[in-house]
């Protein structure tokens, strides 16, 4: 059986390997909505979306991907001289 609009955390992990360096909040949703339909998984109706949807999976990608770059510090920031 494949995912379903409802399917939230199942989606946004496929996102992430599909799309490992796309910021979901830099999407707007006619293009998340196109990634979600295009999944290869992804067997729901493409009319059945909504915007309380579409943000759904996007804060469920969000969060995922957040952990996913948590894991990788920043670069540590050199000292700065006393002036």
């Amino acid at each position: 059986m494949g995912l379903s609009w409802y399917d939230t955390e199942d989606i946004a992990l496929e996102l992430i390997e599909r799309y490992p360096d796309k910021d979901p909040l830099a999407l707007r949703y006619t293009d998340l909505r196109e990634m979600v339909v295009g999944l290869p998984d992804f067997a729901d109706d493409p009319g059945k979306s909504s915007e309380g949807l579409l943000e759904s999976i996007q804060m469920a990608w969000y969060e995922e991907w957040g952990a996913d770059k948590a894991e990788c510090p920043p670069p540590a920031r050199p000292a700065r001289r006393p002036t």
